[in-house]
């Protein structure tokens, strides 16, 4: 094994944030919004720029075949199969929002600094643990 300087280092270092920057920067179809342990939908329905897009709430409806297992535990159960199952569905009804490339934190933010990260496919969790 070759051994590199600590100059040599933190170039690589610096170049994997800068690349895991660039790939979160990227604009896809989906953006999705995380909230601690909840995630929600979104559509990206139109580009302004490289750092502006608008959004709209995608409609997500829990699958009426899922069957929440719990277990006694927690505050009052333990949900194993945590998340659910989701249909989820574009909704053109939905009002639209500016998401926004956050240079300072690296990320795609949404008013109010909701947190946001593009995706090819929109997701949708809910944590019944909480």
């Amino acid at each position: 094994m070759e051994k590199i300087t600590r100059e040599e280092a933190r170039a690589l270092i610096q170049q994997e944030r800068l690349d895991r920057i660039a790939e979160a920067k990227k604009i896809k179809s989906y953006i999705n919004h995380y909230g601690y342990s909840d995630v929600t939908p979104y559509e990206v329905v139109e580009v302004i720029s490289d750092q502006t897009v608008v959004v709209r709430q995608m409609d997500a409806e829990l699958d009426p075949n899922w069957k929440m297992e719990a277990h006694v535990g927690g505050f009052a159960a333990h949900v194993v199969n945590n998340g659910g199952e989701w249909i989820i569905t574009s909704n053109p009804k939905n009002p639209t929002y500016r998401a926004r490339w956050s240079k300072a934190k690296g990320q795609w933010q949404m008013r109010g600094g909701m947190r946001m990260r593009m995706a090819d496919q929109p997701r949708k969790f809910y944590d019944y643990n909480f």
